[in-house]
């Protein structure tokens, strides 16, 4: 949220009005709806709900709509650009306001990082969702052992054949064997432990649209367990406000959803 401003004779005051508890209200309502929805639709398909993790996404909103995402009960918080999550995570590390109890939420990287932000992620975040190349999996694993740390990972596959998305291409079943080099190279790593893949699938406007994308997505995470067993291979994140209750059906451990819970991003420069 902007500040609001006030003109008091000739000074300009800028103060922010406090909006915080009805900003918590309703981010904690939106919050406990897609908790509910997710839990129906764990046990549409025969699963245990406590298997399904809530990701809001927060990337590109403002420190007070973070704050109050922790405030209403967020216990995982994903961002796209690395700067931009590790400035909130000093911001609110800074802030008094913030009980120290709530930083027990984890922070994600789920969107694509270049090259030069590998150390960023090494350094701060509890799983790096999105990790699309032998390449970058390589530098990330050289700042993971300069800070002396094992990264948890998922590795991002492009089931939908989309030049636009980021991953590993892999929406042709007969070429999966082509990706095993590269996904036995990653597993070799010392300091990157491998969990499951992540996807992100075409967008439609309906959800049922986008089940294909999320049973290919299981499939190769069945077929890579095979191949590579060394892996437990037990995440598939998937599913974002416009479809994560199939996703769900589908078998995701984690759902990605942001503007269902905390409502329109800001563009990115506003």
């Amino acid at each position: 949220m902007k500040p609001f401003v006030h003109i008091l004779g000739s000074e300009l005051v800028a103060s922010k009005i406090d909006l915080m508890p009805t900003l918590v209200a309703s981010i904690r309502e939106n919050y406990q709806k897609t908790l509910d929805a997710i839990a129906a639709s764990a046990r549409k398909a025969g699963r245990d709900p406590d298997s399904v993790r809530l990701v809001v996404v927060t990337k590109l909103q403002p420190i007070e709509v973070v704050e109050a995402a922790i405030e209403a009960g967020a216990k995982v918080l994903g961002e796209n650009y690395p700067e931009e999550a590790v400035q909130k995570i000093t911001e609110l590390k800074s802030q008094t306001s913030v009980k120290p109890s709530q930083f027990a939420v984890e922070w994600h990287i789920i969107g694509h990082v270049q090259s030069r932000k590998a150390r960023l992620v090494a350094e701060h975040f509890a799983l790096f969702q999105s990790l699309d190349s032998l390449k970058l999996a390589e530098r990330v694993d050289h700042f993971a052992a300069e800070f002396d740390r094992v990264l948890p990972i998922l590795l991002e596959f492009n089931v939908g054949d989309e030049e636009s998305k980021s991953g590993w291409f892999a929406s042709d079943e007969t070429h999966w064997t082509d990706l095993l080099n590269d996904v036995n190279a990653v597993a070799s790593l010392t300091h990157l432990q491998v969990r499951g893949l992540m996807t992100m699938p075409p967008l439609f406007t309906e959800p049922e649209a986008a089940r294909p994308y999320f049973q290919r997505l299981r499939r190769l995470r069945d077929f890579l367990a095979k191949r590579v067993p060394q892996i437990e291979w037990r995440e598939l994140s998937m599913g974002t406000s416009a479809d994560y209750t199939v996703a769900v059906e589908e078998g995701a451990t984690l759902v990605r959803v942001g503007q269902a819970i905390v409502g329109a991003r800001p563009r990115r420069g506003d």
